[in-house]
């Protein structure tokens, strides 16, 4: 059942959004261990990621961070962002941030290609500055792409279980 958004003064015009994927179970078991205030933000961003690019693709993984890659196809080099959770903190990755223009200078790291914004609240992310800088990366990777894919709206586990 989707909830109703986008409702305008007292007019019944109303946009119906249809719920996002359910986060992939191996993901969740992991997630259930963090902070719920991480959970929250994590859950949110996720959905925010997901509106933007519904078409993306969900590889998630767990090394030193539990980790959600979002990408054009079902490779990690074509992500155009990614959601690492840490034991305290949250971080909005850009798998090729360094390669973005970032005319906002919204970016931090020193990597060769990794860059991110830190994320402490709703208001980190949810603004137009972020949102342009998202769509930035979703049109860097489509460019950036070898070839098309044949996989979409799916996601994909990279978690191994013990």
């Amino acid at each position: 059942m989707g909830r109703v958004v986008g409702c305008q003064n007292e007019l019944l015009y109303c946009q119906i959004m249809k719920p996002t994927r359910p986060i992939h179970t191996d993901f969740q078991y992991l997630l259930n261990f963090k902070d719920q205030q991480l959970i929250d933000l994590f859950t949110d961003l996720r959905e925010y990621i997901l509106s933007l690019y519904p078409d993306s693709n969900e590889i998630v993984y767990h090394t030193h961070a539990l980790t959600a890659v979002f990408s054009i196809s079902d490779k990690l080099s074509d992500a155009f962002c990614m959601l690492p959770i840490y034991t305290q903190h949250l971080n909005l990755g850009f798998n090729k941030g360094s390669l973005l223009k970032d005319s906002h200078k919204l970016l931090t790291g020193t990597g060769n290609l990794i860059r991110h914004i830190d994320i402490t609240k709703k208001s980190d992310y949810r603004n137009q500055k972020v949102k342009a800088l998202i769509n930035e990366a979703i049109e860097f990777a489509i460019k950036d792409m070898e070839k098309p894919t044949k996989v979409t709206s799916s996601t994909i586990s990279k978690i191994k279980k013990k």
